[in-house]
């Protein structure tokens, strides 16, 4: 279970349609309409597959596509390492060396503290020191296109 940043899991790729999923990795455990509660521009599904324990993200209005991952597999690995058997100062080194330097920490208030790359799209989830959860993914638009990341935008809105 290969994260790749900016381009899916595995075989899996950002843009894929859910067909493509389904046809790949088999139907979901559960599936959930988030609907419009987190944007107003886009529906968001979500697919839980349980026994591989990842969740699976589709994001459009008129067209749904594969959009981000998260996964809470131990055996998930990012640039070669089982990130789940690494501390929270490891990944920040090893993100670090790949090139990705714009790092942004929070507490949840739920009381996960999640380290992000916004670089690479990728949230890390830790609790009580230990990784949780890893979230990883692209932006798409209401069409199903997944649009560039573009740190100067980012910053001027």
């Amino acid at each position: 279970m290969e994260i790749l940043l900016l381009d899916g899991l595995n075989d899996l790729k950002f843009g894929d349609l859910p067909e493509h999923i389904e046809k790949i990795i088999g139907k979901p455990d559960e599936v959930e309409n988030l609907g419009e509660e987190a944007d107003e521009d886009l529906d968001t599904i979500l697919w839980n597959y349980d026994k591989m324990g990842i969740s699976v993200f589709f994001e459009g209005k008129n067209k749904h596509v594969l959009s981000c991952f998260e996964t809470d597999n131990r055996e998930a690995t990012l640039f070669g390492q089982k990130v789940f058997e690494m501390s929270e100062d490891e990944i920040t080194a090893m993100m670090k060396k790949e090139g990705l330097t714009q790092i942004d920490t929070e507490t949840e208030e739920w009381g996960e503290k999640r380290v992000s790359f916004d670089e690479g799209l990728i949230d890390f989830y830790f609790q009580d020191g230990r990784l949780v959860t890893v979230n990883w993914g692209v932006f798409v638009n209401e069409n199903g296109e997944i649009e560039e990341f573009d740190d100067e935008e980012e910053d001027e809105d």
